[in-house]
This record gives C-alpha cells, structure tokens and sequence, in this order.
C-alpha cells in the first residue's frame, strides 16, 4: 500500500475505532478475545482498503467487514472446543455505594444478544447504534423492508429471552 493510502487508513481508522471495539464486545466474551478479534479486524480492513471505492460511507464499510469478519470467526471458533468465561467465575467487592443495576441489566441484554443468530446480532447491533434502516440494509446488503421486518421480528425474540 502506497504511504499516502496508508495515512488515509489509518486516520480513518483512528476516527472510526469505536465501531471495531463495539463489534468485538457483541462476538466476544473476555478481554483477549476482544482483543484478537479487534487485531483481526483490523488487518481485514487494511487488506481490503485499496479496494475501498468510497460508494458508501467509510464507517458503513467498516461495519460491514467488521461484522463480516466477526460472523466469519465466530462459526469456526463454534467448531473448537469451549472454555469457562473468565467473568463468570471473577470474584468482585461488593460495595455499598456501587449500583451495579445498569451493569448487569447490559450483561443481561449482552447475553440475550448472543444467543440470536449472525445477521440478527449484527442487525440489532446497527439498530442500537440508531443507524437509519436505509444504512443498515446497505451494511447487510439486505433491503430497507426486510431489514425493518427482521427487526421487529429480533425483536419479539429479545423479549422472550429477556422474559419482558
């Protein structure tokens, strides 16, 4: 890559690095996770920036190999084997003065979140970033009707998983 698309890259990618992180908090379950996935994501975009035609958004395209090269290594890592998630077992202080309602109310939604399928997780993820569904049917390269019925469809789902 060309030095001059390189600085592009990475001021871009510096600008938009909030969306890889949150991408890797949907797929992942603990800190090193998180980061193999970021460091994944990142060499995917950077492969495939030269071949970055500017037809959408930079952040719409890195939604869309952020999330592509997330579902991509979350089926192969479901053929591995399964080890306890750290946070699960961590003993934590408890303290009087800290709420942690929000916390855990966010575990919960999390949780409820992993258990929907690939394009699910990655549509309600895009909604919960208030993206207009003109946006998110680009992203996932689905059209703006189907993508608003899913929605309502994920939803229900979420509500019987969260038992609302």
């Amino acid at each position: 890559m060309d030095p001059k698309l390189e600085k592009e890259f990475v001021t871009q990618l510096e600008a938009n690095q909030n969306i890889v992180h949150k991408i890797c908090r949907l797929y992942t379950h603990d800190q090193e996770s998180h980061n193999d996935l970021f460091q994944e994501i990142t060499i995917q975009l950077f492969k495939a920036y030269p071949k970055f035609r500017g037809d959408s958004k930079f952040s719409t395209w890195m939604y869309r190999v952020g999330l592509n090269t997330s579902i991509t290594l979350y089926r192969k890592s479901k053929r591995s084997i399964r080890t306890q998630d750290y946070d699960s077992v961590m003993f934590k202080i408890a303290s009087s003065e800290y709420d942690n309602t929000v916390e855990e109310q966010l575990k919960l939604m999390y949780s409820a979140i992993r258990q929907l399928s690939d394009i699910d997780k990655a549509l309600v993820f895009l909604y919960l970033e208030d993206k207009p569904y003109s946006e998110i049917s680009e992203t996932l390269g689905i059209t703006e009707v189907n993508a608003r019925v899913k929605m309502n469809r994920v939803k229900g789902k979420l509500k019987d998983l969260l038992n609302v």
